[in-house]
């Protein structure tokens, strides 16, 4: 598709033109947009986004990315993103890798929606996903959201695929003690990467340019504990994890007033009480920022007690900053290492799905002998955090 775009009838009254994001026209219209764009359900506590004057924030750090708008005259409808990485599909096989086209960021004007828009954004980046030989594509949804799950279930051929776990914890106003029988070190760029290949390749999603992950500037840092005396090197047990640095602020719009009037009381009773640690609730009604925690791997018998040392060890880097209120770890729902993370279950939920598409149509029957769509979901994946 060129820079002009693709007139498409979407409604019997006018026309849709879906085009290429062009900054020099779309830059301010996009923010606007997304300002203006409620994300979920109509009934329910909406989450609200400041991409803080960055349209491109959530796919600026991926290999290859796309950003697609709709107009309607002269007015700016809706929007779309999109990414492509090689990753992780099969990790029984040497080869078990496939590139990946992932969804994000569709937002369509609230009183455009139902009008077949959002379908079209799809298609088109499905088109450009095809272009780039893209084998599958994919996105994220809340499980309640069934207009979206609609959409792309019943209407553009997707399946249901995997239902990751979100675990968060609040930072709070205090800083953490962290055992003291426990070491933490920073590890280099090139040690991360080095570990996360030998431990974690085989997971669904990982992503073959970790190494550009780590070394990424959102990319705080990655840590290894292991217990005091012992070299993380050869320790009979170790954790290890890295941080992301989301570049974007959220809130929840739309708030019960009982969970306004909990959260305000409860946080007033901490900071008045400072033994009474972690009641409080985070103040998710205004924007704030938060930690990403990804790649995380133990192993050994005082795996939790190493992770648990780790977090709270980011826990309290995140408390040293302005603005950030949250600790966010996205996990396989069955995945044994949400237990040694810690979270708070109020705030905490699986309410995640995935679903995949395989655009694999044109290409050989050869390569099309795995079918991922129908595969097992495996206990464990790598959430890559430039999708979050």
């Amino acid at each position: 598709m060129g820079k002009e775009g693709r007139e498409i009838d979407a409604l019997k009254e006018c026309v849709v033109t879906i085009r290429v994001f062009d900054k020099e026209i779309d830059f301010e219209r996009v923010l606007d947009l997304e300002r203006n764009c409620e994300v979920g359900s109509k009934k329910r506590p909406i989450l609200v986004i400041d991409s803080l004057g960055d349209p491109l924030c959530r796919i600026r750090n991926t290999p290859l990315h796309r950003l697609f708008v709709a107009e309607l005259g002269d007015e700016l409808v809706g929007v779309i993103c999109g990414s492509i990485k090689i990753a992780t599909v099969n990790g029984s096989s040497p080869d078990g890798q496939a590139k990946l086209g992932y969804i994000l960021g569709l937002r369509v004007l609230t009183k455009y929606r139902r009008k077949g828009i959002g379908s079209q954004l799809v298609l088109e980046m499905e088109q450009w996903f095809c272009t780039n030989q893209v084998d599958y594509a994919y996105m994220a949804t809340e499980k309640k959201n069934e207009a979206s799950i609609k959409l792309f279930t019943h209407k553009l051929g997707y399946t249901k695929f995997r239902t990751p776990t979100i675990l968060v914890n609040p930072v709070g106003h205090h800083l953490g003690q962290i055992d003291p029988n426990v070491a933490i070190k920073r590890l280099e760029v090139s040690q991360a990467e080095s570990i996360y290949r030998m431990r974690m390749s085989s997971f669904e999603f990982f992503p073959q340019d970790i190494d550009q992950v780590l070394a990424n500037k959102l990319s705080l840092g990655t840590w290894v504990a292991c217990p005091r005396g012992e070299s993380w090197l050869d320790a009979s047990s170790w954790a290890v994890l890295s941080v992301w640095n989301c570049p974007y602020k959220v809130r929840v719009g739309r708030p019960p007033f009982s969970c306004l009037f909990r959260a305000r009381f409860l946080n007033y009773f901490e900071k008045l009480f400072s033994c009474f640690k972690g009641v409080g609730v985070p103040n998710i009604f205004s924007f704030f920022r938060f930690y990403i925690i990804y790649g995380a791997y133990t192993k050994g018998p005082k795996a939790e007690m190493l992770m648990q040392a780790l977090c709270m060890h980011v826990r309290n880097l995140a408390l040293k900053q302005k603005g950030y209120k949250i600790i966010v770890a996205e996990v396989g729902g069955e995945d044994e290492i949400r237990f040694c993370i810690p979270h708070r279950r109020d705030l905490s939920f699986s309410a995640d799905i995935w679903c995949v598409k395989d655009l694999r149509n044109n290409k050989g029957e050869k390569e099309k002998i795995f079918d991922w769509t129908d595969s097992p979901s495996p206990t464990s994946i790598f959430v890559d955090p430039r999708e979050f």
